[in-house]
C-alpha cells in the first residue's frame, strides 16, 4: 500500500478551473456561463447516480456513467484496488454488492473545477457504511474522492475515479441486521 500523502489540491492534482464569474460580454458569453453552470449540475447528478447505482447494484445504469477507458484506484484502510476499463469495473462492482453485501454511500461538498467545455475535475467528500452480511462485518468511514470527467457526445462521463480513506472502522456484527 502506498504511503499516506497530505490530501490537498496540489497533491491530488486538482488545478484551478475556469473562473466562476459572469462574463462582462454579451448574450453569447452569458449563454456560455449558464452552460458551464448546467454542466456543473450535470456532473453533480452523475456522481449522485453513481452512488445510487452502486448501492442498489444497478449495473446496467452504472455502466452508462463511465467512459470506456475509465481508470479506478481506491485506497482503503486495508486494501488498494486498481481497475482499468468500464467492463472490468462494473463486473467487480457486481461481485462486491449483492443481497449479502449492502452499501450506503453519501457524497457531498463537491469542489468542481471546469477545465474546458468538455473536461472537469472534482473532489467529493464521502461518508459510507458497508454491511458484509455473510462475514458479519460492518465497515464505516470517510474518504476523499478525486474524479476526472469528460463530456462525450453531449454527455458527461466519469473518466478517472479514485479515493483515499480518511478513516475506516470495521466492526464485527453480533447479529444479522433485519
Amino acid at each position: 500500500m502506498s504511503k499516506r500523502q497530505i490530501l490537498n489540491k496540489k497533491n491530488l492534482g486538482i488545478k484551478d478551473g475556469l473562473p466562476l464569474q459572469a462574463s462582462a460580454g454579451g448574450i453569447e458569453e452569458l449563454r456560455r456561463d449558464i452552460q458551464r453552470l448546467m454542466d456543473m449540475e450535470a456532473i453533480r447528478q452523475l456522481k449522485y447516480a453513481y452512488f445510487r447505482c452502486v448501492d442498489t447494484a444497478n449495473l446496467e445504469e452504472l455502466a452508462t456513467l463511465f467512459h470506456d477507458d475509465v481508470t479506478v484506484h481506491f485506497v482503503g484502510g486495508s486494501y488498494e484496488w486498481n481497475v482499468q476499463g468500464k467492463a472490468d469495473y462494473v463486473s467487480n462492482i457486481g461481485k462486491s454488492f449483492s443481497t449479502e453485501a449492502v452499501g450506503q454511500h453519501n457524497a457531498h461538498h463537491p469542489e468542481i473545477q471546469m477545465l474546458s467545455d468538455s473536461e472537469a475535475t472534482a473532489l467529493w467528500y464521502l461518508a459510507d457504511n458497508m454491511w458484509i452480511l455473510n462475514h458479519n462485518v460492518k465497515t464505516h468511514g470517510t474518504a476523499i474522492y478525486r474524479d476526472r470527467y469528460l463530456k462525450v457526445n453531449g454527455k458527461w462521463l466519469i473518466k478517472d475515479t479514485s479515493y483515499e480513506r480518511l478513516y475506516e472502522i470495521n466492526d464485527v456484527l453480533t447479529e444479522r441486521p433485519k
